[in-house]
């Protein structure tokens, strides 16, 4: 029998000695080498579209329109965006000098920070995994990607496909679990991108911390979504489906965590959720093949530990049903949810919806605010003085008013977190940008020097230092006038 060989600490480092004197080398600077990366990823998921599905299928019973719209589609759209954009991103930027450095240009210059981890999470295994890979390799890193073993199908499916269609002298991808993961964690890194849960994150940065490396985390939290009475119910609540059992039966980072609404709007907005969900998901829910499974036992009993709380289990006015055997839950709506219960006080990553009820619908920042800033927050409504509140007041790593989830897909947005839902953000030329250091440079030439700045210091060469730092031409005259008079002074002594 074979015994299976363990990724460990000396192949971690061996790797990341290669993939640096690759770096080093120079080859993945070149705008040809990008470009060419960028266009097998495209390849990679044409071609390889129906393994994709397949994979996500067996890890976590994705419905293949999610997996072919919100992994391939996404991907390849990220792709493109990058391709058509790339040119420009690598250009540097022209940025006008002052005075004092007066005559000079000066441009900020994008360049790779050398070679960086990227470790991936479970729920999106694809779009999640190389996301980020698409803005390491578009600002020209060497990289290597861990994606979760939580999604091992997907995991082997990349571990496979990843050498064959992208250049793996500087591209890699290392399966496993908390071994191999640690083993990468113990290497310096130029860049550290972590997707997943605050508490692996902490790891993260506390093994970033030995070498001062940069991270990014997207983590989570608990995302609100504020209706309010004046809007188009049953699309709204067709949107609030689409952004919380449209992803995953719930297990996104960005999908709606609660809602909150007025009490006496309450009633109406349970039954359009109650309408909408049989609607699309049948009377027999667990049946249906449009919702994905849970993604594991271990998630299935947190999910049950919060629907049984004695608090909690008398609170289900919709749903409810499971199949442990099966992992599936049924999308479950909870009304008059008490704040102290598990449930408000953990992010859920499932199919189970609590509705908050307030008397007035601006007690909803009260509420928002009284937790961690969450990745995302949804407002429904028709009044731009509510939205305009709802911008100034909530803050979150992104918002969308009248829709979940979408922002997303704008790839003019940056999408991250803050506080504990992340740090850093991506998509599109964030992606790029989270990748590059951004280096100053300054152009001078041997002419314009001026005497003012060298010793003896003078009070004279202060006031006319001190103008042209300023910028003010009134200022710099006078400086430059009593600067002439003091040094005509100076010369017939």
């Amino acid at each position: 029998m074979e015994v299976p060989t363990t990724f460990g600490g000396e192949d971690a480092a061996e790797m990341v000695t290669e993939l640096r004197r690759n770096f080093v080398s120079g080859k993945t600077r070149s705008y040809e080498w990008r470009v060419t990366q960028l266009k097998s990823i495209v390849k990679f998921v044409e071609e390889r579209e129906t393994e994709i599905v397949d994979a996500l299928r067996s890890d976590i019973n994705k419905p293949e329109f999610e997996s072919v719209l919100f992994e391939i589609s996404m991907l390849k759209s990220s792709c493109k965006v990058a391709l058509k954009k790339l040119k420009q991103w690598m250009k540097p930027e022209k940025v006008k000098t002052t005075l004092l450095a007066f005559p000079s240009s000066a441009e900020v210059v994008a360049e790779p920070l050398g070679v960086v981890l990227i470790i991936s999470a479970w729920n999106y295994p694809i779009l999640l995994s190389l996301d980020p890979v698409i803005g390491a390799i578009a600002a020209g890193n060497a990289v290597v990607l861990k994606p979760s073993e939580i999604s091992p199908a997907t995991a082997s499916l990349l571990a496979k496909y990843v050498g064959q269609y992208l250049d793996s002298s500087a591209v890699r991808v290392v399966e496993g679990a908390i071994p191999e993961t640690s083993a990468l964690l113990e290497q310096k890194w130029d860049k550290i991108f972590y997707t997943g849960n605050a508490k692996v994150a902490r790891v993260v940065m506390t093994a970033a911390a030995k070498y001062l490396t940069p991270v990014v985390l997207e983590l989570g939290g608990k995302s609100p979504a504020v209706v309010d009475p004046d809007v188009n119910l049953k699309i709204a609540v067709r949107r609030i489906i689409a952004g919380k059992w449209g992803n995953n039966n719930g297990q996104a980072c960005i999908s709606p965590d609660y809602i909150v609404t007025t009490r006496d709007f309450a009633p109406k907005l349970v039954d359009t959720l109650k309408r909408e969900l049989e609607r699309f998901y049948g009377s027999d829910p667990l049946q249906s093949p449009d919702l994905s499974r849970i993604v594991n036992s271990n998630h299935f009993d947190r999910l049950a530990r919060l629907l049984d709380e004695d608090k909690v289990a008398g609170k289900i006015v919709y749903g409810g049903q499971r199949d442990k055997a099966h992992l599936k839950i049924a999308p479950t709506l909870l009304l008059d949810v008490p704040q102290d219960s598990l449930i408000m006080n953990e992010e859920i990553f499932g199919p189970l919806l609590p509705i908050i009820m307030v008397d007035k619908l601006e007690e909803c920042y009260e509420i928002i605010m009284s937790r961690t800033k969450p990745l995302a927050a949804y407002l429904f409504t028709n009044r731009n003085n509510l939205k305009d509140q709802f911008v100034r007041t909530v803050s979150a790593g992104g918002l969308v008013i009248n829709d979940s989830a979408i922002h997303l897909a704008v790839h003019g947005l940056p999408f991250g977190g803050v506080d504990e839902s992340g740090m850093g953000s991506y998509h599109g030329k964030f992606s790029f940008d989270a990748f590059s250091h951004k280096k100053a440079v300054l152009y001078r030439s041997f002419l314009g020097d001026a005497p003012a700045r060298y010793p003896p210091y003078t009070r004279g060469n202060m006031r006319l230092l001190r103008a042209l730092m300023a910028g003010s031409i009134l200022d710099i005259v006078q400086a430059l006038m009593g600067w002439l008079s003091s040094a005509r002074k100076e010369k017939s002594a």
